[in-house]
């Protein structure tokens, strides 16, 4: 008997992101209470293109990643008003934003939102050959899911960011990637 179509038989959970109102304070309960990191940071990320219930938008936002073991921890700040899934309804502030599933199709995630009536509220290429969903389930705030279908080497940098993770001493809790 097959799988039910859902949104969990895309994949799994690889990440939990936050969009915490004290970025720096986050990354330190993460890193010095937590265990998590070494982060890496990603100031200024855009995705040109991207439509937010539909509409035009391009937030502008800084992210670290880092890795708890084996999951994948986002803390992310905006950096624009632009209307965005990091503003208005969906700003979270101290609880969980997101997670996000990794997916071979971005065109095959878009047919299961339908099929099990998650709204799409954001969307945007990634880079050349990938892109990303943003659905909200049903249930608001705090558990939408990203399906996340990575460009050219981003399933390498993540490994990368898990490898750092693996004997990390503490030092460097926060690390520069990216301009």
């Amino acid at each position: 008997m097959a799988a039910p179509a859902t949104l969990a038989s895309l994949g799994e959970i690889m990440q939990l992101a936050f969009v915490p109102s004290d970025f720096d304070a986050a990354v330190k309960h993460w890193t010095a209470v937590m265990g998590a990191g070494p982060f890496f940071l990603l100031p200024n990320v855009s995705l040109p293109g991207g439509r937010y219930r539909g509409a035009a938008s391009d937030p502008v936002f800084t992210m670290a990643l880092g890795y708890w073991g084996d999951m994948q921890i986002e803390l992310i700040r905006p950096e624009n008003d632009a209307k965005s899934l990091y503003r208005g309804e969906y700003a979270v502030g101290e609880g969980l934003h997101h997670v996000c599933v990794l997916v071979d199709s971005i065109a095959e995630a878009r047919t299961r939102c339908a099929e099990v009536g998650a709204e799409i509220i954001f969307e945007a290429p990634v880079g050349d050959t990938g892109g990303v969903i943003y659905a909200d389930p049903g249930t608001g705030p705090g558990t939408l899911v990203e399906l996340l279908e990575p460009q050219a080497g981003t399933r390498e940098l993540f490994a990368m960011m898990r490898e750092a993770a693996k004997n990390w001493d503490g030092s460097e809790p926060l690390r520069s990637l990216g301009g």
